[in-house]
């Protein structure tokens, strides 16, 4: 559910399907800035010199593999006549004129791409004619039982997440590795609680939770992470998982680390028995089955001004902004109150009455919807709306992630509410959409403006033509 890489059923668990979304991905999402400008993929960093250093007192000259272990992270330059900021701000100016190849961000740049992994995976081409759905790998009958071989120097690991250092172990990796923004200002802070929420569903399993040390410290620096799903794709329901947090230390992205946590979290999946996978990427891969965009609500503009996270549009005062995104102080519906464990029944049929409609979607049974459901201080809200006659008629809700704010001298964190499910059969969905709102404002969140795309993508399965 929320992260990405390459997140998961995010895009499905989106349930507002009538186009108003605060963010569909990230139980992890794309993580972009207000569009003033989009500068495309991800910038490629220049190497820079080093000048010669005379080694340390009794240090020894060590060779490229252990200072890849290592994982040593260069410094800023000291020149003392030029000010930190100065340096900051070349920094980033150098890395977004860089002309080397991203990533495709849209269909038009995918088709002059080479996929030099996906070309060898079973999923379908971009300009594949698809006729009919079903699996394009028939199952295994017999799976390696082998780990894949990883760069010598490095190991595998299943991570304990019971363990309360491992836990933090993995939060550190995302916190300083995981999706940023285009200009590198902005990065998720998956807390430990909430990472604990998207890893450990019920049916989770512990090799699923997939990570790569080096050898020589112990220091984790990958990590790929699987979580079991029931997927209906037209009128068969079908055990897949959900691929998330796929996430490599940025001193080995040159290494080729991420398609071996690929290929081995997707043996130790076909080793339960399952051979399909769902799984969302902000950028084009071949071959998405569908296309969600997000839609972005500002409650904090002055915040967001500030971290130049947004800007203020032409002939607009921040003071006329804030006027104009002013929310009440108080909910609308009647009937609106928290979500609790006596209503997961009646939430489960709003949601499986609602996603009949699609073509694909997940089936959840009552222990997955008190799961993603109930609500979890700093990790998820949901409101449901009672009847007068106390039936359940509608419910809204959504998730919190928080992203580090980089470069700033004030402010540190910025708060953001994701909408979740937000399902109407009574209340109005603008009406419903409101309250969400209100609600997010008074528990103190910002959310993320932004232009981005996330797509919803099938591992080892045909969709049929047209979808």
């Amino acid at each position: 559910m929320p992260g990405r890489e390459l997140s998961l059923s995010a895009y499905l668990r989106a349930g507002n399907g009538e186009g108003v979304l605060v963010s569909a991905c990230s139980r992890g999402a794309c993580l972009q800035r207000s569009p003033r400008g989009d500068l495309g993929a991800k910038k490629k960093k220049k190497k820079q010199k080093r000048k010669k250093e005379k080694p340390n007192s009794g240090g020894t000259k060590s060779d490229s593999a252990s200072d890849s272990q290592e994982i040593k992270m260069q410094q800023p330059s000291k020149n003392p006549t030029i000010p930190m900021q100065k340096l900051q701000d070349i920094q980033r100016a150098m890395e977004l004129l860089s002309a080397c190849q991203g990533p495709a961000r849209n269909i038009d740049e995918a088709a002059k791409h080479r996929y030099q992994f996906w070309d060898t995976q079973p999923v379908p081409k971009l300009n594949e004619v698809i006729t009919s759905h079903g699996a394009i790998e028939p199952d295994k009958d017999n799976v390696r039982q082998e780990p894949y071989s990883l760069p010598q120097g490095f190991m595998w690991d299943t991570l304990d997440l019971s363990s309360t250092e491992v836990l933090k172990e993995l939060y550190t990796l995302l916190n300083e590795n995981y999706v940023e923004d285009d200009d590198n200002m902005f990065r998720f802070d998956y807390s430990p609680e909430f990472l604990l929420w998207a890893l450990r569903p019920p049916g989770w399993l512990p090799q699923w939770h997939c990570g790569v040390r080096v050898s020589s410290n112990k220091k984790l620096v990958g990590f790929i992470s699987a979580i079991p799903a029931n997927i209906r794709i037209y009128d068969s329901v079908k055990k897949m998982v959900e691929i998330n947090f796929l996430c490599v230390h940025k001193k080995l992205r040159s290494k080729r680390v991420a398609p071996v946590l690929i290929r081995e979290i997707t043996r130790r999946v076909n080793l339960e028995g399952i051979f399909q996978a769902v799984y969302t990427a902000g950028v084009v891969l071949p071959k998405p089955v569908a296309t969600c965009r997000y839609w972005h609500r500002s409650l904090n503009p002055r915040k967001l001004v500030e971290v130049k996270f947004s800007h203020l549009s032409r002939n607009m005062t921040l003071q006329r902004t804030m006027k104009l995104y002013r929310l009440p102080d108080v909910t609308k519906t009647a009937g609106l109150r928290p979500m609790e464990p006596k209503d997961t029944r009646a939430v489960r049929e709003l949601i499986n009455s609602y996603l009949k409609q699609f073509h694909l979607a997940p089936v959840m049974d009552e222990e997955e919807v008190a799961h993603w459901f109930l609500p979890q201080e700093h990790i998820v809200d949901t409101f449901v709306v009672e009847s007068s006659s106390g039936k359940l008629t509608d419910f809204l809700s959504f998730y919190t992630l928080p992203s580090t704010v980089m470069h700033h001298p004030v402010h540190k964190s910025l708060k953001a509410a994701y909408s979740f499910y937000n399902i109407h059969t009574e209340t109005p969905l603008l009406d419903l959409m409101n309250d969400a709102l209100i609600i997010a404002k008074l528990i103190q969140k910002s959310t993320l403006p932004s232009d981005s795309l996330v797509l919803l993508l099938i591992f080892n399965y045909f969709p049929k033509k047209g979808q």
